[in-house]
């Protein structure tokens, strides 16, 4: 402390110095040094030398009072009192101890009150009065120097018990690694996947000037100027880039797309006028000898190697020949769709390829419907590493309606005990979910785990909807609007997205869509809500939209059958867990009774709805809410007595039951011979 203010008095004493010394010495620098003179200049300029002489005395002033702490009191001690002055007067005694006559120029009645006790005073009395007075300023300035000390209490720190209990927890055991179980577990290697000897991109400088003159030339057939061009090259389709005179209407460009795709002898012509975040308006040239986009190349490439997205999807190559990357985790859904044999099983193997390649077994799982029994068969030798399915099953890829009913049931109570997990853990999303679980902050013995992301899969979903209809749309429906937070993810691909086959519920959901080549404008607008792909050229040629407005085209990434393969042997013949991820059980509301119903319980309307159901029949429980005028859980569990009387059959998914009795006669038999048994 004191060596604090020996630095900061010395700092100021040389500041102080280095400006006097300039003002009154300005020819000897040595003296003042950079900083007094430049201060000193720069003051003069505004004050002049007087008002800086003034200005450093008024300092030195205040410095001196702060320094010895000047108070007014302080000098008002110095000054003696009145009364003090009088026994000043004493100091002119006689050798004989007797007062002057100098003491007589006051008034006689003062010196009689006064000086009454003083006429015999000695000289040694009024010295010692003297030592007396002079002592007392001394004795009063004292305490005022003396600096008090104060003693400073540390604060004290409280231990966070939660805190430092998962601390302890993490610095003793470490973070939990939800990989541990196939620690040794081996990502699958670029090698496996083919290369391909048309991959680059050929610039032919000839095919490049034609198409500009064809362009240029049918712009001026209709008086269209243009100011400049720009071609760029991609991988199947070259995008070049106009700027039309001043005055020129963009519609009277957009109108001439056939006659641009006429004059170019070229199929696939697409016209962005004009191209968003740019001034200029594109036009879209298919390549004569289009190159190939391959999955190792979309792979490999330093973009998704280095990319830190939860879900990474390559999807393949833009017109720039940049490769394409976007993240399931934020889309939150994907739909897919266009005519047959353009593309959208390639594009889910690529996909699918994506996430394998990214995500470890124990952070991802996919729940894979295939009704064409043959586009993701391959992927059953991934089953125990990253496939989910329902409990005592055989296939995990599934096939059958009725199980993919079940299915997505089953899915549907997954989320729900996910999302119970999430508040119970006071979090928002799986994310922050499975970030406070890797450290150790919620119990395993209160039903807590690591979650991965669960993506469903399903191929040509317009033939689930002509089985099943409402009993897939309800689950669905749900998923779509509910399953994000919590890690599911749907990935839907279907010819034509129409009302029928997509709701539009569903369908709001499902912001980003990739459409292939499409028929017709109308089937384009269904599917993106936007003209385009119907002038796609097909083969893997797609349009992505991620919910804004602007629509990109590119190249999907072509992974062959023999490369799944490889890629799915490879990860085969690896340890893998020992089952299966399990989803939990579902069993339907109309699932087959397997207990017999005692003939005392039964409604007392069976024998009537029994009735009715053989003479139409039709063994539904909505025959009997109408016919009958009942609720629907009386008319379910007439049915489930029906059913475990054997007059219908088991339940069928959306088709009514099938009716065991033919007619009337053999019912009254079948009854009759139960009430005599």
């Amino acid at each position: 402390k004191q060596l604090s203010k020996y630095w900061i008095n010395g700092i100021f004493a040389m500041i102080w110095l280095s400006i006097v010394f300039a003002v009154f010495m300005p020819g000897n620098t040595l003296f003042a040094g950079t900083i007094g003179f430049e201060v000193n200049e720069f003051m003069q300029i505004y004050m002049g030398k007087i008002g800086v002489i003034l200005l450093l005395s008024l300092i030195l002033l205040m410095f001196i009072i702060s320094k010895f702490k000047i108070t007014p009191e302080r000098i008002k001690s110095f000054v003696p009192k009145r009364k003090e002055k009088k026994t000043s007067v004493l100091d002119d005694v006689t050798n004989e101890g007797y007062i002057t006559e100098a003491i007589h120029e006051t008034s006689n009645k003062e010196l009689e009150l006064d000086l009454d006790p003083i006429v015999e005073l000695t000289t040694e009395d009024i010295i010692s009065e003297k030592e007396e007075i002079s002592a007392k300023p001394v004795e009063i300035v004292t305490p005022v120097e003396e600096e008090l000390e104060i003693e400073i209490e540390k604060p004290v720190d409280e231990e966070h018990m939660v805190d430092n209990l998962s601390n302890t927890l993490v610095k003793d055991f470490g973070e939990f690694d939800p990989t541990l179980e196939l620690a040794n577990y081996k990502f699958p290697k670029l090698d496996l996947l083919k290369d391909y000897t048309n991959e680059n991109i050929t610039i032919d400088k000839q095919e490049l000037e034609n198409n500009k003159n064809k362009i240029v030339e049918t712009l001026n057939n209709y008086k269209i100027g243009i100011s400049s061009i720009k071609a760029t090259i991609g991988p199947t389709v070259t995008l070049y880039e106009i700027v039309p005179n001043a005055g020129v209407r963009i519609s009277k460009i957009k109108n001439l797309e056939d006659d641009i795709a006429l004059s170019l002898a070229a199929l696939g012509i697409r016209i962005i006028a004009p191209i968003p975040g740019k001034g200029t308006i594109g036009i879209e040239v298919p390549n004569k000898k289009p190159s190939v986009v391959s999955m190792k190349s979309v792979l490999s490439s330093q973009k998704f190697q280095n990319t830190k997205m939860d879900l990474p999807l390559a999807l393949g190559k833009t017109i720039s020949n940049e490769t394409f990357i976007v993240d399931l985790a934020k889309m939150p859904h994907l739909l897919m769709a266009g005519a047959t044999g353009q593309g959208k099983s390639v594009g889910l193997n690529a996909v699918l390829a994506s996430l394998i390649y990214k995500k470890h077994p124990a952070e991802i799982k996919f729940v894979l419907v295939d009704p064409k029994k043959v586009e993701l068969t391959l992927f059953n030798k991934i089953e125990r590493h990253y496939l989910a399915k329902l409990p005592d099953t055989e296939d995990a890829i599934i096939t059958d309606t009725t199980a993919v009913i079940n299915t997505l049931n089953s899915m549907c109570i997954e989320m729900d005990n996910r999302y119970d997990l999430l508040k119970n853990a006071f979090v928002r999303n799986i994310k922050e979910y499975n970030t406070k679980f890797k450290s150790r902050k919620l119990n395993p013995e209160n039903g807590h785990r690591f979650l991965p992301y669960i993506v469903l899969v399903i191929d040509e979903f317009a033939d689930l909807i002509m089985t099943a209809g409402k009993e897939i749309e309800t689950p669905i429906a749900r998923l779509a609007q509910l399953a994000r937070a919590i890690g599911i993810h749907l990935i839907v691909a279907t010819q034509r997205p129409s009302v029928n086959v997509i709701t539009g519920i569903i369908k709001a959901n499902f912001p980003t869509r990739v459409a292939f080549r499409v028929t017709s404008k109308i089937d384009s607008r269904t599917i993106l809500d936007a003209q385009g792909a119907d002038q796609l050229i097909g083969k893997g040629d797609m349009l992505i939209s991620t919910g804004s407005s602007d629509l990109v085209r590119l190249q999907c990434a072509f992974i062959d059958t023999p490369e799944v393969e490889k890629l799915t042997d490879y990860i085969g013949s690896q340890r893998a867990y020992a089952s299966a991820y399990i989803l939990p059980e579902y069993v339907g509301e109309e699932g087959t009774s397997t207990v017999d119903i005692d003939i005392a319980d039964r409604d007392k309307l069976f024998e009537e709805a029994a009735q009715l159901i053989v003479t139409s029949q039709q063994g539904s429980a909505s025959l009997l809410q109408r016919k009958l005028k009942l609720g629907y859980n009386r008319a379910g569990r007439i049915i489930d007595q029906l059913e475990a009387a054997g007059i219908v059959g088991p339940f069928e998914g959306s088709k009514a039951r099938q009716v065991l009795v033919p007619d009337i006669i053999s019912l009254r038999q079948f009854l009759d011979g139960e009430s005599e048994v």
